[in-house]
């Protein structure tokens, strides 16, 4: 589904591009986050909750559309 102002600009391979980028950014900022988490935790014994949160919410969300589109495809 493309507005129709941008058709000639927007393809599928640009939505498709963005998908994955976007998928991969949201992977990358997750393993970030607990990287992190268990570096000020075995570094600076330090346990950072909000990382904990972070980390952890991106895991759940991920994991939850991908049971989501699985059971729906």
């Amino acid at each position: 589904m493309k507005p129709s102002f941008l058709g000639k600009f927007i393809d599928e391979r640009f939505l498709m591009h963005r998908l994955r980028s976007t998928s991969l950014g949201g992977v990358i900022g997750g393993c970030t986050a607990i990287l992190l988490l268990e570096y000020r935790y075995f570094h600076d014994h330090f346990w950072s909750w909000d990382l904990f949160t972070v980390g952890i919410t991106m895991v759940v969300v991920k994991l939850t559309v991908l049971i989501w589109y699985r059971l729906n495809d």
